[in-house]
């Protein structure tokens, strides 16, 4: 095909095209021209380059005076702190997550005196309950625990262990017990279903409770013609060998509220 041909070709199909869609064809050319051109022409190379902004702001950030001294500076004057924290709860706390930024204190220790939180808005920033935060987290509520009383009245800060073992299990799995309290397994203790070593109490994340292995365990209580005496009457059957297949039962019911599936 000549250049005639093909120029009277195209001018038919874009004769053809409506004129709403050529409108719209040239309002697009026309803003791709001009990003280009803003782009690569008329914009300066210190607003579009990448490499002239990270080695600007790491100029600004170092020439900004430090204010963190670091848990290692503590250490010079607190080593007995730091190393009663070392083998504590809160280890992997910097010191100046609660006392603040101390390059000051480091310097002079006379001229500035790093701030050390007594009342009770402190701590619950951290161990107030939220549902959010991972089980066995120490949670409080901050109004009914030990009301008006100051935290560090009952807890070292550098080794924040109660001072009384708990004795229940909602101590620590409050949203848990809160769960199960509305649920048909509510009257069924912990230790039913959890096998809980005495030093769990006391170290929670290395003396783990055992946990139900097997279908068999469920159907202690929910298998059809189980004569065990621990089985309540009211509790729902089925037939454990052919109910959910090769599934655990807690792969489609929640034990601390059964009733709900996933």
């Amino acid at each position: 095909m000549d250049p005639d041909q093909f120029s009277k070709r195209l001018g038919s199909i874009f004769a053809s095209v409506p004129e709403q869609v050529r409108r719209l064809g040239l309002v697009i050319v026309v803003l791709v021209g001009a990003t280009l051109l803003l782009r690569f022409v008329l914009l300066p190379p210190s607003v579009v380059s990448t490499e002239l902004h990270w080695a600007q702001a790491t100029e600004r950030e170092m020439a900004k005076l430090p204010k963190l001294a670091g848990s290692a500076e503590c250490q010079n004057c607190h080593e007995d702190v730091v190393v009663m924290k070392a083998k504590s709860y809160h280890k992997g706390l910097a010191c100046e997550a609660c006392h603040g930024p101390a390059i000051k204190h480091t310097e002079d220790p006379s001229a500035l005196k790093p701030p050390a939180p007594r009342d009770r808005t402190f701590c619950p920033v951290c161990h107030a309950y939220d549902p959010s935060r991972p089980t066995g987290f120490p949670q409080i509520n901050p109004t009914a625990h030990n009301p008006l009383k100051a935290c560090i009245s009952c807890h070292n800060p550098h080794d924040p262990v109660p001072p009384v073992t708990p004795r229940e299990c909602s101590a620590c799995h409050a949203q848990i017990d809160r769960t199960k309290s509305i649920s048909s397994h509510a009257l069924i203790e912990c230790t039913t279903c959890h096998n809980a070593p005495e030093k769990h109490k006391v170290e929670p994340r290395s003396a783990l409770p055992s946990k139900p292995a097997a279908r068999e365990f469920c159907g202690k209580c929910h298998g059809e013609g189980v004569a065990s005496k621990d089985a309540p009457k009211e509790a729902p059957k089925i037939d454990i060998s052919t109910h959910g297949g090769r599934n655990m039962c807690w792969e489609c019911h929640y034990p601390h509220l059964p009733e709900g599936r996933t």
